[in-house]
């Protein structure tokens, strides 16, 4: 995420008014005669960028009006098919799959090209490395599968490691987080019970372009432009990802050809080849060479986990989300929340609209920091009892419609009855995939094995170090997850498959989309393009608490009326740019015409294709 560029807060300096003052006084504040009087020494300037400002939205809505349809802030319009689409964050993942759809393959065989491609072309979010999670839409049953990819934490690091060496906090480098990659069994669990084409077939798009090599895009060469001051102390780092001793620069060619060995090793052996052959045994001997505890025992007992996804209705909608270790049923309990205020008389963007999404994202985020964690370390049935709609309607008493919350805390849900990729892909049987997958912090630990050509995801970081807690650190563990599939069935037929990346923003992104289509009546692809909304402050698995109100942070678009009645109600806020919180892909499928309307990340280098 883009660091904030403008605070707005009050800020004393030596009786000297800031900016941030100005925005204040206009929320009514009173303010000295020597405030005024800097006000009015630098109102020209402010009026010069007032002036930008507005010119901006009067260009914008200008081209708006030459749109047929649509909202001012959509981009693109939704992409419709019948036989099948694909909706990816890199055109080349896009492509693959819809190929593989094309030649007879299933949702599932398309969703795992697109994954491998992204490993390749999109190394500084996803890869091999790391895990995976998703939710399959099963046409001829109408059922829904969940299968939980992630990985467990080594069985010899234990939590006097850290104790030793004085550590609070896990690290995001070097080999301390480092957990079981789960994505490539995760890919072999998907297809073994949803596949169709060869695994051969399935990885030659990704073994293509590892080996012959492919154009950085926009957004990867930003990114890669970081590498060697994050990543350039680490073994094989600049080696794999800085040929010539320098970051490939957009549009120029980028190989991997120890990348396209490793893939082209399990595309003949299997899973096998990468949990107990000889790639495990690589893995084994870079870590214990570079003070790592990731062993070949770890990676052979691992396995991934078919889960049964859950679901909250909000307003005559079925969403549904994987259990934890995932954070997908914060997002239900911000619904549930949120159900009980009437949106129908809120419009988007409104201060009444944000606040209550704020003030409902606080009290979930505290239920997440204390309640989230491997479900096999939560208490039995708590998952069912926070997302009850008794005990929304118990926590929502707590929301001040007229004044944000400076501090919550966690309820108890004992009640009686009561930066990361994301794809989706249908297919012309009405099979429909949402597939997660991500290395945690851009493109890993550091940990780049050698030989290999991908980085060991540092995902091991969001465990707690304090003791006693659900998320507390402990060999062979499952920690705490931020990346979450979504979907959403009405009157018991899919509705919609969608995903949001971006860390703790998730849940929000997902609720957001939704409150957009639901409550705003936007389709897929606006849903998407309108301005988003974040809170930074809330308490984190991790040990981190929440100590005060936090921050709203606006991407460009919401009124100035909005953010003075914001700060009136006691939020502090702030503005990011354009694009700040993304990506974001979504299918949805009308069941009367049965046609898919698919959306794109306007933020990010993807692309929606069908046929």
């Amino acid at each position: 995420m883009c660091e904030n560029f403008l605070t707005l807060r009050q800020t004393q300096t030596s009786g000297k008014a800031t900016f941030p003052d100005f925005l204040q006084n206009l929320a009514g504040v009173e303010y000295s005669r020597k405030k005024r009087a800097f006000l009015s020494h630098n109102f020209r300037i402010m009026k010069i960028w007032q002036t930008i400002f507005w010119l901006h939205l009067l260009l914008v809505s200008s081209n708006a009006q030459d749109r047929p349809l649509g909202r001012a802030f959509a981009t693109r319009s939704e992409v419709m098919a019948q036989h099948g689409i694909v909706c990816t964050s890199h055109p080349l993942a896009t492509a693959a799959a819809l190929d593989v759809l094309r030649k007879g393959g299933t949702a599932v065989d398309a969703a795992i090209a697109a994954n491998a491609v992204l490993g390749v072309v999109e190394p500084h979010v996803n890869g091999i490395g790391g895990d995976l999670y998703a939710i399959v839409y099963e046409a001829n049953t109408g059922k829904l599968h969940g299968l939980n990819g992630s990985g467990r934490s080594p069985y010899t690091l234990t939590p006097d490691t850290f104790l030793n060496r004085n550590i609070r906090f896990i690290p995001a480098l070097g080999p301390l987080p480092v957990s079981v990659p789960g994505c490539v069994d995760g890919w072999f669990s998907l297809h073994g019970k949803f596949g169709r084409k060869p695994i051969k077939e399935i990885l030659a798009y990704a073994i293509g372009y590892a080996r012959d090599g492919f154009a950085v895009a926009d957004e990867a060469s930003v990114s890669w432009q970081r590498v060697d001051a994050l990543y350039g102390k680490f073994p094989n780092v600049r080696e794999v990802l800085l040929p010539g001793g320098k970051a490939p620069k957009r549009g120029e060619i980028f190989r991997n050809p120890f990348l396209a060995n490793t893939l082209e090793k399990i595309a003949n052996g299997g899973r096998d080849e990468f949990y107990k052959g000889e790639i495990a045994r690589m893995i084994d001997a870079f870590m214990k060479k570079n003070g790592g505890f990731l062993s070949s025992r770890d990676l052979a007992d691992h396995t991934s986990e078919w889960v049964e996804p859950v679901s909250v209705n909000y307003r005559g909608y079925d969403v549904w989300e994987l259990p934890p270790n995932g954070q997908g049923i914060c997002a239900l309990q911000m619904l549930n929340l949120l159900e009980g205020f009437d949106f129908s008389k809120i419009t988007f963007g409104s201060p009444e609209h944000i606040h209550l999404f704020v003030e409902a994202k606080k009290l979930a985020f505290e239920d997440r920091a204390k309640f989230y964690a491997d479900l096999e370390y939560m208490q039995p049935g708590i998952v069912s009892r926070l997302l009850s709609k008794n005990y929304a309607t118990e926590r929502r008493k707590l929301i001040n419609p007229a004044r944000a919350a400076r501090s919550v805390e966690a309820g108890n849900p004992n009640l009686k009855d009561g930066d990361t990729i994301y794809l989706t892909v249908a297919d012309g049987e009405g099979n429909m995939v949402s597939l997660i997958q991500s290395n945690f912090r851009g493109f890993g630990s550091g940990m780049m094995p050698d030989g290999l050509g991908f980085m060991l995801q540092d995902r091991g970081q969001l465990f707690s170090l304090e003791a006693g807690q659900a998320n507390s650190y402990a060999p062979h563990k499952r920690p705490f997850h931020t990346i979450i599939p979504a979907f959403v069935t009405k009157d018991g037929k899919p509705w919609m498959s969608f995903g949001v990346m971006g860390g703790s923003f998730q849940p929000l992104g997902h609720v957001e989309i939704l409150m957009n289509m639901i409550d705003f009546g936007m389709n897929a692809q606006e849903a998407g393009d309108a301005p988003r909304i974040d809170h930074q402050g809330s308490s984190e698995p991790t040990g981190e608490k929440m100590t005060d109100s936090g921050q709203i942070t606006l991407e460009n678009g919401f009124p100035y009326e909005t953010i003075r009645a914001l700060m009136q109600m006691g939020h502090r806020v702030g503005w990011a740019p354009p694009g700040s919180y993304g990506g974001y892909q979504a299918i949805r499928f009308d069941a009367g015409s049965r046609v898919y309307f698919g959306a794109s990340e306007s933020r990010k280098d993807g692309q929606a294709a069908g046929y």
